[in-house]
């Protein structure tokens, strides 16, 4: 067995099938179609590239306007967020500062009490300082009394002695109401003091507090007014940024789609800048051949004027011969225009001739198929007479037929 070959296993190359444009291969194509062409392909490659410039560019300023409405959406749900954490810290705060008011109440209630324990111990001292001070006068009085009676009894004056007795009662007498006054005057002061005192206080916690429920129920409205418009501004932010979401969601698929016939369409440019670089091989190949021709029709051109010059001597010659032949052709058609008039002339009386023998020939059918019907009559009737058998009677028929058919026929030809 011979050797198998080692280049059978291989499959044999692909050939390429030849790109067709307009219905013609690139050799069949003309410079002029070839160029048109490449112009149409170029205006074709600018404009798929000002369109992807377009799609990118959108799509740029989607995935900004994206970026920007998550960017936002953000910041919302922060400010949601701190909004809440605010009004937390609020509430917080307001329970603090109600239990520190309260704090507050407390202590001013227990400084109340103690600046009414102070004021009442202070009276108390101040009577008992009174009192001490009444009884060191009673006694510094009885003392002087004591030594003025000594005096008097050393001076054996007792008159005197009643005397300064009745002075000294009526001091102690003075000083005793004097005193018994200013501690009444003394008492009804702290206890005025002490009411308006309590007044003042009562009147000062209550006014503290309507002030501070106004302002605290003030704050309260003002924070709620501004978290009601925080929400409300949050939730219309969030219906916009979900239908702007929604919008985002179409416009990434309608940018998926360009960006898919993008690539389509990047695909066939890869493909056409192949054809183009095929092209613009076969333009430089033509430029070539077209400068080649260009020398060849420079060439040519001079002998072609040498051809001219030449030919133009033969026009002349066969304008010349021409208008001999010309003379010839009306001396030609006059003479065919009267062999016409007498064709139809000798046409015309042929004519005349054959309807006369065609009338006369119809006229002889006529006599003769009577005849034939005559004959045929009358041989029925015989054959009938003579009892001949079917067969017989119609062979004799038929050779009548014959006879009259060939006489008929000559008759016609003569």
């Amino acid at each position: 067995q011979p050797p198998k070959n080692k280049g059978s296993s291989k499959k044999p190359p692909k050939v390429k099938t030849p790109t067709l444009i307009d219905g013609l291969t690139k050799d069949e194509m003309t410079k002029e179609q070839l160029e048109e062409h490449i112009a149409r392909l170029r205006e074709e490659l600018d404009r798929e590239r000002e369109e992807r410039n377009y799609f990118q560019l959108e799509r740029d300023k989607i995935q900004t306007f994206w970026d920007i409405t998550e960017r936002q959406l953000k910041e919302a749900k922060a400010e949601l967020t701190n909004l809440d954490r605010d009004v937390d810290e609020d509430q917080k705060h307001h329970q603090i500062e109600t239990k520190v008011y309260k704090q507050k109440m407390k202590h001013l209630l227990c400084e109340h009490q103690n600046t009414v324990c102070e004021l009442s111990a202070d009276g108390l001292a101040s009577s008992e300082v009174m009192q001490t001070k009444k009884t060191e006068l009673e006694n510094e009085i009885h003392d002087k009394i004591m030594s003025i009676r000594v005096d008097i009894q050393e001076r054996d004056n007792e008159s005197l002695v009643k005397e300064t007795e009745k002075k000294h009662e009526d001091e102690i007498h003075k000083t005793r109401e004097s005193l018994e006054k200013k501690f009444r005057e003394v008492e009804d002061k702290y206890k005025r003091k002490l009411e308006l005192l309590r007044e003042e206080l009562d009147n000062k916690r209550k006014s503290e507090i309507c002030e501070r429920e106004e302002h605290w129920n003030k704050h309260i409205a003002t924070i709620m007014e501004v978290h009601k418009k925080a929400l409300n501004k949050a939730r219309e932010f969030i219906n916009s940024t979900e239908k702007e979401l929604d919008l985002n969601i179409s416009l990434k698929k309608e940018i998926e789609n360009e960006n898919m016939k993008l690539k389509q369409k990047e695909k066939d440019l890869t493909s056409v800048l192949q054809d183009n670089k095929h092209l613009a091989e076969c333009l430089s190949k033509v430029k070539e051949e077209t400068f080649q021709i260009e020398k060849q029709m420079k060439h040519s051109m001079s002998k072609l004027r040498n051809n001219e010059r030449f030919k133009e001597r033969q026009l002349n010659n066969l304008m010349r011969e021409h208008e001999l032949l010309k003379n010839k052709f009306r001396e030609i058609q006059q003479e065919g225009d009267e062999l016409s008039k007498s064709f139809t002339r000798s046409f015309q009386k042929l004519q005349q001739k054959t309807d006369v023998k065609n009338i006369q020939l119809e006229k002889k059918l006529n006599s003769l198929t009577d005849t034939v019907e005559k004959t045929q009559t009358q041989l029925v009737s015989v054959l009938s007479a003579a009892n001949v058998d079917q067969t017989a009677h119609r062979g004799i028929i038929n050779k009548v037929e014959v006879q009259l058919c060939v006489f008929l026929f000559g008759s016609s030809s003569v």
